[in-house]
């Protein structure tokens, strides 16, 4: 069982969690991931890890309750202990100096994608992220990735916090005014299908994180097949990041949305349990 040391809101619905892993925390890289169980019976949750402090032997997540299963994680507080957390697994992110690396990310896509802009910048790399949001109440991680990054834009599609639009305008605002060398993004599949396609128009190599199919998180459920390349992969063990521009992002949405008529019912069901 591993303890949760600390907890913290970053917005109504999504938050943070630092949860005792030493060994984890020892080994991550970036763009590994864990499976969580909240409790005994539990669902398996992959969740991309954040964060790690190596001396503290704690790993940070970040969770964003859209579920029954991330809102048991929800209710439980500092103090408490997670039944199972087991990783780290999936690749690691590859990682290497190439000149100007684009990072954008959407909503609570950010915080992935937040270790992957920490380790592009300590190999000297100039590094411009662009955090994106429905509203500036939804921005999260806008301080750290202040820290790692050369520059960082903030785009809101209601405009109440950096320049109001998608965060394709944010990245095309960069790439119209300099060279980049590769780009990165991670968020909502709908985001980074756009995201793919305005890099592709301008030739420039980009890599998705395709993390929020993940289910079992061994490749043995099956859940997270994707068409990359016009061949099947499996997001938890052949990823969770691919080549943007060969990930057929059509078919992803399509199979996001198969059990969501089942999902909002236990959601339902769970938020009204005392």
């Amino acid at each position: 069982m591993n303890k949760i040391v600390k907890k913290e809101y970053l917005s109504a619905n999504v938050f943070r969690m630092e949860i005792e892993a030493p060994r984890i925390a020892a080994s991550r890289k970036a763009g590994h991931f864990v499976i969580v169980r909240p409790c005994s019976g539990g669902e398996r949750i992959p969740l991309t890890i954040a964060d790690a402090d190596v001396h503290a032997g704690t790993i940070t997540l970040i969770i964003q309750q859209v579920g029954c299963s991330t809102a048991k994680l929800a209710r439980l507080n500092e103090g408490d202990y997670l039944c199972d957390v087991v990783g780290p697994l999936g690749n690691a992110t590859h990682i290497e100096k190439t000149g100007t690396v684009l990072c954008a990310g959407g909503g609570v896509g950010i915080a992935p994608l937040y270790p992957i802009v920490q380790a592009f910048k300590n190999i000297g790399n100039r590094v411009i992220t662009v955090l994106a949001a429905r509203s500036a109440d939804l921005l999260i991680y806008e301080k750290e990735m202040a820290v790692c990054s050369d520059e960082v834009i903030l785009v809101t599609d209601d405009g109440s916090r950096g320049r109001k639009g998608l965060v394709t305008d944010g990245m095309e605002e960069v790439i119209l005014r300099e060279k980049v060398n590769q780009c990165v993004v991670i968020g909502p599949a709908v985001m980074m299908k756009f995201a793919s396609l305005l890099t592709q128009k301008y030739h420039i190599p980009t890599m998705a994180s395709l993390n929020t199919i993940m289910v079992d998180g061994t490749g043995m459920c099956g859940a997270c097949r994707c068409s990359v390349g016009g061949k099947t992969k499996f997001v938890c063990v052949d990823g969770p990041e691919f080549d943007a521009h060969q990930v057929d992002f059509d078919e992803m949405l399509r199979r996001m949305t198969a059990y969501r008529d089942a999902e909002t019912v236990a959601y339902e069901q769970i938020l009204h349990q005392s």
